[in-house]
């Protein structure tokens, strides 16, 4: 099967809560584009700084956990209760149109690519900003945040 045979998911009214949904691209055997990181799994937090700054234990980024799915070069990403579906083809087309975890009501547009084995997301209407997800010489992931006050958040795959 495709990325193409599956519909683009979204994220339920109100968030999906505290369970992640049953998996969107299950049954994919489309082998992943050239350039991916394989990010495929569950992760969750190892380590998290803001600003250059540790952040405190009791800090939400330390109780992080997200599931990553990944097929042809299309990606899911499921955490903070949204569900951000898109192609990784650096076009606002096929981007994530969705809405933003801080209120599950806010519309949000962004631009998802691939890029030098980093996956990239750029927010449609704010320049300049780019979060990326890429794997280091570890396999954790690294999570960086520019626009929260310099967010890097370094997660380990607790489930493949």
């Amino acid at each position: 099967m495709n990325a193409d045979d599956i519909p683009v998911a979204h994220t339920p009214a109100g968030g999906y809560g505290a369970a992640f949904p049953p998996l969107i691209l299950a049954g994919c055997d489309e082998p992943l584009v050239e350039g991916a990181p394989d990010l495929r799994g569950t992760w969750k937090t190892f380590s998290a700084t803001r600003g250059g700054e540790a952040v405190a234990a009791d800090d939400r980024l330390m109780s992080y956990t997200e599931r990553i799915e990944q097929c042809g070069n299309r990606i899911v990403d499921c955490g903070g209760g949204t569900i951000a579906d898109a192609r990784a083809d650096g076009t606002e087309e096929n981007g994530v149109h969705d809405v933003s975890a801080f209120d599950y009501t806010t519309p949000i547009h962004v631009v998802a690519s691939y890029e030098s084995g980093v996956f990239i997301l750029r927010p449609v209407g704010m320049p300049g900003i780019e979060v990326t997800r890429r794997l280091d010489e570890d396999g954790h992931m690294i999570w960086t945040r520019p626009d929260m006050g310099g967010i890097r958040v370094v997660l380990e795959r607790i489930d493949a």
